[in-house]
């Protein structure tokens, strides 16, 4: 086995080190990367929560003023517990500027049954997100 004169050896320690940097930038990369993605599903966790518990909330009040469930559906007489919830949900979720319409709660009752939707348009986002949520209520007595 020969050994190679060290005029020929010369740059070997710079092209060590730039492949340990090339490495360590990858792995700095890739956690810059989960730490976006990990942001990203917390606020879609965040609004999703929102969304369930506002429909749980317009839900409770249906449920409270039975006599009258029909004045909460979209085609009804309006309400105005039905019109305060309307501008919680615009100030606690992301509304589309362009096209409020399509990120407008919907309420629609059909017999005794109650489908709330809420929507919301993430900033920077195309796709409407919503949370549906089915309740059948009773009679009142």
């Amino acid at each position: 086995m020969t050994i190679k004169p060290a005029s020929q050896q010369k740059g070997i320690m710079l092209l060590e080190a730039l492949v340990g940097i090339l490495i360590f930038t990858i792995g700095i990369l890739a956690m810059l990367g989960m730490q976006a993605v990990g942001i990203r599903t917390t606020i879609d966790s965040k609004y999703r929560s929102e969304a369930a518990y506002l429909a749980n909330e317009i839900v409770g009040q249906m449920w409270v003023d039975r006599a009258n469930i029909l004045s909460y559906d979209d085609a009804g007489a309006g309400n105005a517990r039905r019109t305060a919830w309307n501008t919680r949900v615009a100030s606690l979720l992301p509304q589309d500027p362009v096209a409020p319409a399509t990120t407008a709660p919907v309420i629609t009752i059909v017999g005794r049954q109650a489908t709330v939707t809420v929507r919301w348009k993430r900033p920077g986002e195309t796709v409407v997100s919503r949370y549906i949520m089915v309740a059948q209520i009773n009679d009142p007595m």
